[in-house]
């Protein structure tokens, strides 16, 4: 084929461009396919090759953004998980890698110019100091030698929700403050929220030891009876969960530290419940008896230990006095996720709900029949949402109405003696219509939600005998802290 000319070759680029526009537009309304943690930052440049210039998203390392589809092999649609996050295209894994391999060849060129540059003025210059050249930028990802880190990593759709503190779980003041704090979120986000038990080891969900089962040392080391299959269901039933879309708790029995959970593929919001005065929580160990303050020593070192982790290792730390306003924190922090995680153009029914009922309502309002607006007027006045729409109709539909007083107490007192029993049943009637519109929906509502409160609840109420030893859990913190320490080293 012979080679297409500039013209062709512009009027075809502004017929993708067009269609890459439209399929951006109907993506805004399309299901979260999966998400993905970013490793590096992205700012778009000209030079990207983005299907529709200025629509590019762009982030920075460790930020979270929801993939609608893929474009193409160069580009998925998607958008940053953030409240004014907006749909546009991402580049995809091996496009990016392309994109910052090509930037960074830019640098050092522009770099070694100016280098070059510089020792040349200083050549000339006698009494010039001694060069020093420009520092080069850090890298966004540490990786250790050999080590290649990807661009994005896969996590759950919705972070799933993990509490840690005040002290280990499976000891009383542990399980009974989060207990306090499930049961509260367990009623304030109804219909919006799933709290599971998790029992296996979900610490031992790391990449490195799922892609390569010989690595079994971990496990036997481990005093939980996890294996990796076992685990590996653990978190795909986490994954399975988040596609919901609906807030994930988990209620994880060996979880007590940031470390255990930092390198897996979950990615969860850690919410620390800290007691800042060891001296309140020596306290309140002791009023729980003799069965708990036989290990009293155990708690206040590994609450000591989450007291000295640094505040960026937690997404939101609850150290408030008072309950109530540790749940509130707690909530408004949850209620912002979920405004990040379901924007208004995910619920496009609501406009076509709109539509419908413009289009069953009349299109011109002054065609009402006199009967039916004197009718309206002699309602009664608990129908004062009613009477104020009418009164905030068009000036064009309240000419008709224009008529004296005298007029309009006649009209209400003939309505009045002729239907008075007519406007009763309507009433009743319509009243009992909405009880059992609710009262359905309330039976639909049990039916779905029953199995996950009834799970829960089970869950929470038999945590207790379930637990293994707190010796056990501290000794397996340690062995954690130290792998994570030998690792860095």
């Amino acid at each position: 084929m012979p080679p297409k000319k500039k013209g062709e070759r512009q009027d075809s680029d502004a017929v993708e461009e067009r269609n890459a526009q439209v399929q951006l537009e109907k993506a805004k309304y399309k299901p979260v396919a999966f998400a993905v943690r970013c490793n590096f930052s992205y700012t778009p440049a000209d030079d990207d090759n983005v299907p529709v210039p200025g629509q590019a998203v762009t982030f920075e390392a460790r930020d979270f953004l929801h993939v609608k589809e893929k474009f193409n092999n160069d580009w998925w649609i998607g958008r940053p998980v953030k409240e004014d996050g907006v749909v546009g295209f991402i580049p995809s894994p091996v496009n990016l890698e392309t994109i910052l391999i090509r930037r960074e060849v830019q640098a050092r060129k522009a770099a070694k110019a100016l280098a070059n540059k510089a020792a040349a003025q200083a050549a000339q210059d006698m009494n010039s100091k001694k060069y020093t050249p420009p520092s080069q930028a850090n890298q966004q990802v540490k990786k250790k030698p050999g080590e290649q880190v990807a661009m994005y990593d896969v996590v759950p759709t919705m972070r799933p929700v993990v509490l840690m503190g005040p002290s280990l779980k499976g000891l009383e003041v542990t399980d009974m403050m989060q207990k306090a704090l499930f049961d509260f979120l367990k009623h304030r986000f109804e219909g919006r929220i799933t709290i599971t038990r998790v029992t296996a080891d979900i610490s031992l969900a790391k990449r490195s030891i799922l892609n390569n089962p010989g690595k079994k040392a971990l496990i036997d080391r481990s005093n939980t009876r996890s294996n990796l299959a076992q685990i590996q269901g653990e978190v795909e039933r986490i994954f399975e969960l988040a596609r919901s879309l609906q807030l994930v708790v988990l209620d994880a029995d060996t979880v007590n530290h940031p470390i255990q959970v930092s390198k897996t593929s979950l990615a969860p919001i850690l919410v620390y419940v800290k007691i800042s005065s060891p001296k309140v929580l020596t306290r309140l160990i002791k009023t729980r008896g003799k069965s708990q303050t036989k290990h009293l020593n155990v708690q206040l070192v590994a609450a000591d230990k989450l007291a000295q982790c640094p505040p960026e290792m937690f997404d939101v730390i609850l150290d408030e006095n008072q309950l109530t306003d540790a749940c509130e924190h707690i909530a408004d922090y949850l209620e912002s996720y979920w405004r990040a995680t379901h924007p208004p153009e995910m619920e496009p029914a609501n406009a076509l709900v709109a539509k419908l009922a413009e289009n069953t309502l009349p299109s011109n309002p002054s065609a009402i029949p006199d009967e039916q607006k004197s009718k309206k007027t002699a309602a009664p006045k608990r129908k004062g949402s009613r009477e104020n729409h009418l009164n905030q109709e068009p000036p064009s539909a309240q000419v008709p109405e224009q008529k004296t007083e005298e007029g309009h107490k006649e009209e209400e007192e003939q309505l009045l003696k002729s239907e008075p029993k007519r406007t009763q049943h309507t009433h009743h009637h319509h009243h009992h219509h909405h009880r059992r519109i609710e009262h359905h929906s309330h039976i639909q509502h049990i039916q779905a939600s029953g199995g996950m409160d009834e799970q829960s609840s089970r869950d929470c109420s038999q945590r207790l005998p379930h637990r293994t030893p707190p010796e056990d859990r501290e000794e397996e913190v340690e062995d954690v802290v130290e792998e994570d320490k030998e690792g860095h080293s």
